[in-house]
């Protein structure tokens, strides 16, 4: 009967919380995010309202006053970032993007002539 007993609030008691310790488990990122500036070449000077577009994700930004631009939730891969503002030359560069981490870019433009 004492066993039974033990049986019981094993299952009842126990067991449960084994269950509910095991789901608790590490989530381990997956996801890459790529951030980056955009900066007039000859002044290094933020510039604003620059179309970022991230290929292959199909992925567009357009920079604030900050020149900042932001693309997360990537999947770990290889990815070009094209830049174009009116008045300026476009520029592309290309990034890795790594499970876990955030790549920090900083791409430049140059004034058209």
């Amino acid at each position: 009967m004492k066993e039974i007993k033990r049986i019981a609030i094993f299952v009842a008691v126990i067991l449960p919380l084994v269950f509910i310790c095991s789901c608790t488990g590490y989530d381990y990122d997956i996801y890459a995010a790529i951030t980056g500036k955009v900066l007039d070449a000859d002044t290094m000077q933020p510039i604003e309202n620059v179309n970022v577009y991230l290929s292959p994700s199909g992925n567009n930004y357009m920079t604030l006053s900050d020149g900042c631009f932001e693309f997360a939730e990537l999947d770990a891969a290889q990815y070009t970032i094209t830049v174009q503002k009116s008045g300026y030359s476009s520029n592309r560069k290309s990034v890795n993007a790594i499970a876990g981490e955030t790549t920090d870019v900083t791409i430049t433009m140059e004034k058209q002539q």
